[in-house]
C-alpha cells in the first residue's frame, strides 16, 4: 500500500477554520504600520546562499545547522531564507534604494525555513513580520519601533503579558575588546562549560551569554559585562534610547546577555519576551545592524529592524483568550431560496445587498435542499440572520427575517427597505 501524502514535518497547513485570527493580525499590524509611515516590500522566498552567509555568519547555527540550501538546475547554491533583514538588505542594494542618504521605513510580511526540532510555537516553515529602517542613526528610530509594538501589544490586548529585555552590543571594536575579555574568562574556566558552549567559545563566543545550560550559567553570573566595555558613542545611543522608553512609559530591564543569534547586530539589541509560551519566549526581537550595508557590498548605511513571529503571537492570543469574538464569525447573513424562481430572485437580491452593504457578509445557500436541510446549513455557518424566500415571499417582494442567535421573531421585510433594516440589525448583532 502506498504511503499516504502527507506535509514536510514542521511545515503546517494553516485550515480555514484558522485563517480568519491570522488575517485579523496581519490586518492589525498592516494598519498600524501604514499609520506609522512604513511601506511594504516583497522579497523572494530563495536567495543566493552567499547572501546568508556574508550577511548572518558563517559560524551562526543558522548557517552551520538550520539552513534548507541546494543546487539549482544551473549548479548556483541557494537557500530557503532564514530571516528577512538579508534579503531586505540585498533588495535595497539591488534597486539603489538607500541612495543619496533618503531613509527608508520598510516592512515584509512572509514564510521563512529554518531545519529546527519541531515543538509548539517552533516550526520549519514560520511566519514572520518584519521592519527594517535604513539611513538613521539616532536612538529617535530604535525607541519607534519599540513604541509600535507597545502600542500593538495593547491594540491586540496582551501588554501584561510580555516584557522587553534591553541591551547594547556596541561597536565592533568595542564588541571586539569585550569578545577578548570574554574568551579570556571562559578559557580558564573551559571544564565547567557544557560542549555546545565549549564549541561557541572558539567560533562566536558571545553566543555562549545565550545559553540554556544551567551550569554553564553559574559560569557566566561572574563573567564580564558589555556594559563596561562600551565606546562614548554607543552608551550615549543606549541613554537615550532609555530615555525615549522611559518618556513614552514603557517598562523594561536591561539583560547583559542578550546578543541576539545574528552576527550583524550592533549597539541596540532588544527582545519582547513572554512566560505564556513554555520555552518558546521571544515573540519579536531585533536591533541595529549598522555595518551590515556595507558588509554586503554597498555604501556605509545606517539599519534598524526587528521580526515578530506570527505563529507564536497567533498563540498567544488564543492562550491569553483574546480573540475577538466576531473572528469567529465569517457569515452575518444566510439567504435560503426555495424553488427555481426564488433561486433566481435571490441571486438578484443578494447582489443588490452586496452592492448597498459592502461589507455585508452574505452566503447565499447553493446546492438547493429541503426547508430542513437549508436551515442547517444556515445555522452551521454561524450566521447572525437567516433570509428565506420562496413562493409566497415572492408573490408579496418580501423576505422572510429569521433571528438564528439570541432572541427575536421572524418577520416579513419588504425588499427594498431590507438592506437598512439589515444595517441596523448587523451593527446591534
Amino acid at each position: 500500500m502506498s504511503k499516504s501524502l502527507q506535509a514536510i514535518r514542521g511545515m503546517n497547513d494553516i485550515l480555514p477554520e484558522q485563517t480568519p485570527l491570522w488575517r485579523y493580525f496581519e490586518s492589525t499590524v498592516a494598519r498600524l504600520l501604514d499609520n506609522y509611515g512604513y511601506k511594504q516590500i516583497r522579497m523572494p522566498i530563495v536567495e543566493f546562499t552567499e547572501l546568508f552567509k556574508r550577511s548572518i555568519g558563517e559560524v551562526t547555527d543558522i548557517v552551520e545547522k538550520e539552513m534548507y540550501t541546494f543546487d539549482d538546475r544551473n549548479g548556483d547554491s541557494l537557500t530557503l531564507r532564514p530571516e528577512g533583514t538579508a534579503a531586505c538588505v540585498r533588495a535595497v542594494l539591488e534597486h539603489g534604494l538607500s541612495g543619496g542618504g533618503q531613509p527608508q521605513k520598510l516592512w515584509y510580511i512572509g514564510p521563512m525555513f529554518r531545519h529546527e526540532r519541531p515543538q509548539k510555537g517552533r516550526y520549519r516553515q514560520f511566519h514572520q513580520i518584519g521592519l527594517e529602517v535604513f539611513n538613521l542613526d539616532g536612538p529617535d528610530i530604535d525607541a519607534e519601533l519599540i513604541v509600535l509594538t507597545w502600542r500593538l501589544w495593547g491594540m491586540l490586548g496582551i501588554r501584561d503579558a510580555v516584557k522587553l529585555e534591553l541591551n547594547s552590543l556596541g561597536t565592533s571594536e568595542s564588541r571586539g575588546r569585550y569578545r577578548e575579555a570574554l574568551v579570556e574568562f571562559l578559557s580558564a574556566r573551559l571544564d565547567k562549560l557544557d560542549e555546545d558552549s565549549q564549541r561557541r567559545l572558539k567560533t562566536n563566543p558571545l553566543r555562549v551569554l545565550d545559553t540554556k545550560n544551567a551550569d554553564t550559567q553559574a559560569v557566566l553570573v561572574d563573567a564580564p559585562k558589555m556594559a563596561d566595555y562600551l565606546d562614548d558613542e554607543s552608551r550615549t545611543h543606549f541613554e537615550g534610547l532609555k530615555a525615549r522608553l522611559d518618556a513614552a512609559g514603557i517598562p523594561y530591564v536591561i539583560n547583559p546577555k542578550l546578543v541576539r543569534g545574528l552576527d550583524y547586530y550592533s549597539k541596540t539589541v532588544f527582545e519582547w519576551v513572554t512566560d505564556k509560551l513554555g520555552a518558546q519566549g521571544t515573540v519579536c526581537a531585533g536591533g541595529r545592524y549598522d555595518g551590515l550595508v556595507e558588509q554586503m557590498g554597498g555604501k556605509p548605511t545606517t539599519g534598524v529592524g526587528f521580526a515578530m513571529g506570527i505563529e507564536r503571537l497567533i498563540l498567544m492570543l488564543e492562550t491569553l483568550e483574546q480573540v475577538p469574538e466576531e473572528i469567529s464569525r465569517q457569515v452575518d447573513v444566510y439567504l435560503c431560496a426555495f424553488g427555481e424562481a426564488a433561486e433566481l430572485a435571490g441571486l438578484t437580491l443578494s447582489e443588490k445587498l452586496r452592492d448597498q452593504l459592502p461589507n455585508l457578509r452574505l452566503q447565499v445557500n447553493a446546492g438547493a435542499g429541503s426547508f430542513k436541510s437549508q436551515f442547517k446549513k444556515a445555522d452551521k455557518s454561524g450566521a447572525l440572520f437567516a433570509l428565506i424566500l420562496g413562493d409566497d415571499e415572492l408573490a408579496q417582494q418580501v423576505v422572510s427575517f429569521k433571528p438564528l442567535r439570541g432572541q427575536g421573531e421572524q418577520q416579513s421585510i419588504a425588499f427594498d427597505a431590507l438592506a437598512a433594516h439589515l444595517a441596523t440589525c448587523i451593527v446591534q448583532g
